[in-house]
Protein backbone atom coordinates (compact mmCIF):
# COMPACT_ATOMS: atom_id res chain seq x y z
CA UNK A 1 0.00 0.00 0.00
CA UNK A 2 1.16 3.52 -0.77
CA UNK A 3 1.26 6.01 2.06
CA UNK A 4 -0.46 9.36 1.99
CA UNK A 5 2.00 11.87 0.64
CA UNK A 6 2.78 15.14 2.41
CA UNK A 7 4.43 17.92 0.44
CA UNK A 8 5.42 19.52 3.73
CA UNK A 9 8.26 17.00 3.90
CA UNK A 10 9.76 18.51 0.74
CA UNK A 11 10.11 22.04 2.15
CA UNK A 12 8.52 23.64 -0.89
CA UNK A 13 8.66 27.41 -0.84
CA UNK A 14 6.74 28.61 -3.87
CA UNK A 15 5.96 32.16 -2.83
CA UNK A 16 6.41 34.14 -6.04
CA UNK A 17 2.99 33.41 -7.46
CA UNK A 18 3.22 36.19 -10.05
CA UNK A 19 6.34 34.90 -11.83
CA UNK A 20 6.01 32.75 -14.94
CA UNK A 21 7.42 29.31 -14.26
CA UNK A 22 8.08 28.10 -17.81
CA UNK A 23 8.34 30.50 -20.73
CA UNK A 24 8.98 29.27 -24.27
CA UNK A 25 9.55 31.92 -26.92
CA UNK A 26 9.61 31.08 -30.64
CA UNK A 27 11.19 27.73 -29.78
CA UNK A 28 12.31 25.63 -32.75
CA UNK A 29 14.37 22.49 -33.25
CA UNK A 30 15.62 21.11 -36.55
CA UNK A 31 17.27 17.77 -37.23
CA UNK A 32 18.85 18.26 -40.62
CA UNK A 33 16.00 19.35 -42.86
CA UNK A 34 13.33 18.03 -40.50
CA UNK A 35 11.63 20.66 -38.33
CA UNK A 36 10.61 18.81 -35.16
CA UNK A 37 9.34 21.87 -33.26
CA UNK A 38 8.27 24.99 -35.09
CA UNK A 39 8.26 28.39 -33.31
CA UNK A 40 6.54 27.20 -30.14
CA UNK A 41 5.54 30.01 -27.78
CA UNK A 42 4.02 29.04 -24.45
CA UNK A 43 3.80 30.32 -20.89
CA UNK A 44 3.08 28.23 -17.77
CA UNK A 45 2.14 30.09 -14.56
CA UNK A 46 2.61 28.86 -11.00
CA UNK A 47 -0.20 26.70 -9.67
CA UNK A 48 -0.91 24.98 -12.98
CA UNK A 49 -0.78 21.39 -14.14
CA UNK A 50 -0.26 21.79 -17.88
CA UNK A 51 -0.95 18.88 -20.20
CA UNK A 52 0.98 18.49 -23.44
CA UNK A 53 -0.55 16.07 -25.93
CA UNK A 54 -0.17 15.20 -29.57
CA UNK A 55 0.31 12.34 -32.03
CA UNK A 56 3.50 10.30 -32.18
CA UNK A 57 6.24 12.36 -33.80
CA UNK A 58 4.46 15.65 -33.14
CA UNK A 59 7.35 17.15 -31.14
CA UNK A 60 6.36 16.43 -27.53
CA UNK A 61 9.55 14.70 -26.40
CA UNK A 62 11.76 17.16 -28.27
CA UNK A 63 9.99 20.02 -26.51
CA UNK A 64 10.41 18.38 -23.11
CA UNK A 65 14.11 17.78 -23.79
CA UNK A 66 14.59 21.46 -24.64
CA UNK A 67 12.68 22.59 -21.54
CA UNK A 68 14.83 20.31 -19.39
CA UNK A 69 18.08 21.41 -20.99
CA UNK A 70 18.90 18.00 -22.47
CA UNK A 71 19.13 19.39 -26.00
CA UNK A 72 19.67 22.91 -27.33
CA UNK A 73 17.03 24.55 -29.49
CA UNK A 74 17.93 25.55 -33.01
CA UNK A 75 16.36 28.92 -32.28
CA UNK A 76 14.19 30.55 -29.65
CA UNK A 77 14.45 30.66 -25.87
CA UNK A 78 13.55 28.65 -22.77
CA UNK A 79 13.24 30.49 -19.46
CA UNK A 80 12.69 28.62 -16.21
CA UNK A 81 11.32 30.96 -13.54
CA UNK A 82 13.41 33.81 -14.91
CA UNK A 83 16.57 31.78 -15.62
CA UNK A 84 17.56 31.48 -19.27
CA UNK A 85 18.30 27.84 -20.06
CA UNK A 86 20.77 28.83 -22.76
CA UNK A 87 22.69 31.40 -20.71
CA UNK A 88 22.50 29.94 -17.21
CA UNK A 89 21.63 26.23 -17.51
CA UNK A 90 22.79 25.33 -13.98
CA UNK A 91 20.36 27.79 -12.38
CA UNK A 92 17.53 26.80 -14.72
CA UNK A 93 18.01 23.05 -14.27
CA UNK A 94 18.19 23.44 -10.50
CA UNK A 95 14.56 24.57 -10.48
CA UNK A 96 13.32 21.50 -12.37
CA UNK A 97 12.50 17.96 -11.30
CA UNK A 98 12.61 15.91 -14.50
CA UNK A 99 10.80 12.57 -14.81
CA UNK A 100 11.52 10.88 -18.17
CA UNK A 101 9.33 8.27 -19.80
CA UNK A 102 12.11 5.69 -19.46
CA UNK A 103 14.01 5.66 -16.17
CA UNK A 104 17.73 6.28 -16.56
CA UNK A 105 19.27 4.73 -13.47
CA UNK A 106 22.63 3.43 -12.33
CA UNK A 107 21.58 -0.12 -11.67
CA UNK A 108 24.61 -1.07 -9.57
CA UNK A 109 23.56 1.52 -6.96
CA UNK A 110 20.98 0.91 -4.27
CA UNK A 111 17.86 3.05 -4.14
CA UNK A 112 19.26 5.11 -1.26
CA UNK A 113 22.61 5.52 -3.02
CA UNK A 114 20.86 6.75 -6.15
CA UNK A 115 18.90 9.33 -4.15
CA UNK A 116 22.14 10.45 -2.49
CA UNK A 117 23.85 10.72 -5.88
CA UNK A 118 20.98 12.85 -7.19
CA UNK A 119 20.89 15.00 -4.06
CA UNK A 120 24.62 15.69 -4.35
CA UNK A 121 24.16 16.87 -7.94
CA UNK A 122 21.79 19.54 -6.62
CA UNK A 123 23.82 20.33 -3.48
CA UNK A 124 21.06 19.21 -1.12
CA UNK A 125 21.89 19.95 2.51
CA UNK A 126 23.55 16.79 3.84
CA UNK A 127 22.01 17.24 7.29
CA UNK A 128 18.53 17.03 5.80
CA UNK A 129 19.10 14.35 3.20
CA UNK A 130 18.41 11.22 5.27
CA UNK A 131 15.02 12.40 6.53
CA UNK A 132 14.00 13.63 3.09
CA UNK A 133 15.11 10.47 1.29
CA UNK A 134 13.42 8.23 3.85
CA UNK A 135 10.16 10.16 3.49
CA UNK A 136 10.26 9.85 -0.30
CA UNK A 137 11.05 6.14 -0.23
CA UNK A 138 8.16 5.64 2.17
CA UNK A 139 5.81 7.66 -0.01
CA UNK A 140 6.62 5.54 -3.05
CA UNK A 141 6.52 2.27 -1.09
CA UNK A 142 10.23 1.58 -1.57
CA UNK A 143 11.42 1.61 2.04
CA UNK A 144 12.06 -2.13 2.21
CA UNK A 145 14.07 -1.83 -1.02
CA UNK A 146 16.21 1.13 0.10
CA UNK A 147 19.41 -0.92 0.30
CA UNK A 148 18.73 -3.23 -2.65
CA UNK A 149 20.45 -2.83 -6.02
CA UNK A 150 18.28 -1.10 -8.60
CA UNK A 151 18.99 -3.88 -11.11
CA UNK A 152 16.61 -6.08 -9.10
CA UNK A 153 13.72 -3.58 -9.42
CA UNK A 154 10.68 -4.00 -11.65
CA UNK A 155 9.93 -1.30 -14.22
CA UNK A 156 7.25 0.18 -11.99
CA UNK A 157 9.64 0.33 -9.02
CA UNK A 158 12.25 2.07 -11.17
CA UNK A 159 9.65 4.58 -12.31
CA UNK A 160 8.69 5.31 -8.70
CA UNK A 161 12.36 5.72 -7.74
CA UNK A 162 13.01 8.20 -10.53
CA UNK A 163 10.02 10.21 -9.30
CA UNK A 164 11.45 10.22 -5.78
CA UNK A 165 14.79 11.38 -7.17
CA UNK A 166 13.10 14.19 -9.11
CA UNK A 167 11.65 15.53 -5.85
CA UNK A 168 14.68 15.15 -3.58
CA UNK A 169 16.01 18.69 -4.22
CA UNK A 170 12.62 20.43 -3.72
CA UNK A 171 12.16 21.63 -7.31
CA UNK A 172 9.79 24.43 -8.19
CA UNK A 173 8.78 22.86 -11.50
CA UNK A 174 8.13 19.23 -12.43
CA UNK A 175 8.61 18.24 -16.07
CA UNK A 176 7.26 14.76 -16.68
CA UNK A 177 7.05 12.59 -19.79
CA UNK A 178 4.50 9.76 -19.64
CA UNK A 179 4.52 9.45 -15.83
CA UNK A 180 2.08 6.54 -15.53
CA UNK A 181 3.86 3.95 -17.70
CA UNK A 182 4.34 0.73 -15.75
CA UNK A 183 2.52 1.92 -12.63
CA UNK A 184 -0.30 0.03 -10.96
CA UNK A 185 -3.66 1.77 -10.30
CA UNK A 186 -2.75 2.67 -6.69
CA UNK A 187 0.54 4.24 -7.80
CA UNK A 188 -1.25 6.17 -10.58
CA UNK A 189 -3.66 7.63 -8.01
CA UNK A 190 -0.72 8.57 -5.78
CA UNK A 191 1.20 10.27 -8.60
CA UNK A 192 -1.86 12.23 -9.68
CA UNK A 193 -2.29 13.43 -6.10
CA UNK A 194 1.38 14.43 -5.84
CA UNK A 195 1.28 16.42 -9.08
CA UNK A 196 -1.97 18.14 -8.15
CA UNK A 197 -0.77 19.00 -4.65
CA UNK A 198 2.55 20.23 -6.02
CA UNK A 199 0.78 22.73 -8.27
CA UNK A 200 -1.65 23.75 -5.55
CA UNK A 201 1.35 24.66 -3.39
CA UNK A 202 2.50 27.11 -6.08
CA UNK A 203 4.67 24.88 -8.22
CA UNK A 204 4.10 24.15 -11.90
CA UNK A 205 3.80 20.81 -13.68
CA UNK A 206 4.46 20.27 -17.39
CA UNK A 207 3.05 16.86 -18.22
CA UNK A 208 3.31 15.11 -21.57
CA UNK A 209 1.10 12.08 -21.96
CA UNK A 210 -0.71 9.83 -24.41
CA UNK A 211 -3.14 8.86 -21.64
CA UNK A 212 -5.84 11.37 -22.50
CA UNK A 213 -8.20 10.60 -19.63
CA UNK A 214 -5.39 11.45 -17.16
CA UNK A 215 -4.78 14.75 -18.95
CA UNK A 216 -8.51 15.48 -18.86
CA UNK A 217 -8.83 14.63 -15.16
CA UNK A 218 -5.68 16.34 -13.93
CA UNK A 219 -4.71 19.27 -16.15
CA UNK A 220 -5.86 22.88 -15.84
CA UNK A 221 -4.95 23.64 -19.43
CA UNK A 222 -3.92 21.45 -22.33
CA UNK A 223 -1.71 22.24 -25.29
CA UNK A 224 -2.03 20.10 -28.39
CA UNK A 225 1.02 19.95 -30.63
CA UNK A 226 0.76 18.60 -34.16
CA UNK A 227 3.52 18.48 -36.76
CA UNK A 228 5.73 20.59 -34.51
CA UNK A 229 3.28 23.44 -34.06
CA UNK A 230 0.85 24.31 -31.30
CA UNK A 231 -2.52 23.44 -32.81
CA UNK A 232 -4.75 24.28 -29.83
CA UNK A 233 -4.40 25.59 -26.29
CA UNK A 234 -6.82 25.94 -23.39
CA UNK A 235 -9.08 24.12 -20.97
CA UNK A 236 -11.13 21.18 -22.19
CA UNK A 237 -14.09 23.54 -22.61
CA UNK A 238 -11.97 25.95 -24.65
CA UNK A 239 -10.65 23.11 -26.81
CA UNK A 240 -14.26 22.10 -27.43
CA UNK A 241 -14.90 25.57 -28.82
CA UNK A 242 -11.80 25.40 -31.04
CA UNK A 243 -12.87 21.99 -32.35
CA UNK A 244 -16.40 23.27 -32.99
CA UNK A 245 -18.10 20.46 -31.10
CA UNK A 246 -20.26 20.00 -28.03
CA UNK A 247 -18.36 16.87 -27.05
CA UNK A 248 -16.06 17.40 -24.03
CA UNK A 249 -14.37 14.00 -24.23
CA UNK A 250 -10.68 14.75 -24.76
CA UNK A 251 -10.16 11.71 -26.96
CA UNK A 252 -12.81 12.91 -29.39
CA UNK A 253 -11.42 16.45 -29.26
CA UNK A 254 -7.95 15.08 -29.94
CA UNK A 255 -9.18 13.28 -33.04
CA UNK A 256 -11.04 16.36 -34.27
CA UNK A 257 -8.06 18.67 -33.77
CA UNK A 258 -5.45 16.43 -35.39
CA UNK A 259 -7.27 15.61 -38.61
Amino acid sequence: MYKLFSLAALDLNHKEMNQTMIELTELSKKYGSFLAVDRLTLSIPPGEVFGFIGPNGAGKTTTIQMISGLIRPTSGRVRIKGSDMGKDPVAAKGKIGFIPDRPYLYEKLTAMEFLKFTADLFSVDKSRFNAKASALLSTFSLTQWADELIESFSHGMKQRLIMAAALVHDPEIIVVDEPMVGLDPQAITLVKQILRDFADKGGAVFLSTHTLHIAQDLCDRIGLINKGRLAALGSVSELKSVAGTDNEDLEDLFMALTK
